[in-house]
Parts: structure tokens; C-alpha cells; sequence
């Protein structure tokens, strides 16, 4: 285990590489839930940009957009005296959201026959 030492001093395993049969293998590093949790919490503070914070605490972004879906706060839902504002933004995340559920079900739905063929 290595402490980045940086503005997250957690510890992740590091990458090795091996050579096995002529071929170099790497060994992808493995992060602590803390770590995963204290970067979307810099990515939550700095307003969900992921670029700069990605490069900030060394990870891909791809890695730390699947980590703020898992450890971010879930947004609140609009009360009764919510703004114009408010509402139109809770609209379309929840339109976002939708979509993405939709488009969930129809990957899924033409999954299904293939993994039935698969199972006999």
C-alpha cells in the first residue's frame, strides 16, 4: 500500500507490471472507499466537474464518474415552495434519469432472448 500524500492521503495498491510469457501484464490499482468518498466529495464541492478533478487525485474519469454515482448524496426532492427555478432543474434531472431507465429496459428487453437461447 502507497499514501498519495497529496490532498488525499489514502491508501491504494499500485500498479505492477509482470512479464508473463513475453508479455508485460499491469495490474489495475484498487482504491479504498474512503478515497473513492473523499473524491466525490471534491467533485461535489467544485460543482460536478470531473476533468480537472480526475486529474487532480490521479484517477481516470471514467473511474470517478462511476464513483459519484455510487457515494454521491442523492438530491432532494422539490418541496411545496420551491422556486421556478428549483423545479425546472428537479424536472430535468428526473427527465435524465427517465431516459436513462428507458433506455436500461430496452437494452434488456433485447437481451432476453438471447440469453434464453444461451440457457438451453
Amino acid at each position: 500500500m502507497v499514501s498519495t500524500g497529496g490532498p488525499f492521503n489514502e491508501q491504494f495498491s499500485i500498479r505492477r507490471s509482470v512479464r508473463r510469457g513475453g508479455k508485460q501484464i499491469h495490474r489495475k490499482r484498487s482504491f479504498t472507499d474512503e478515497f473513492k468518498q473523499s473524491a466525490v466529495r471534491l467533485v461535489v464541492a467544485e460543482g460536478n466537474r470531473f476533468a480537472p478533478q480526475a486529474k487532480a487525485v490521479n484517477v481516470s474519469e471514467q473511474s470517478l464518474r462511476h464513483w459519484h454515482a455510487k457515494f454521491a448524496p442523492k438530491p432532494t426532492p422539490c418541496g411545496e415552495n420551491a422556486s421556478l427555478e428549483e423545479l425546472k432543474a428537479e424536472n430535468k434531472r428526473l427527465t435524465r434519469e427517465l431516459r436513462r431507465a428507458e433506455l436500461e429496459r430496452e437494452i434488456l428487453k433485447k437481451a432476453t432472448p438471447y440469453f434464453a437461447r444461451e440457457s438451453q
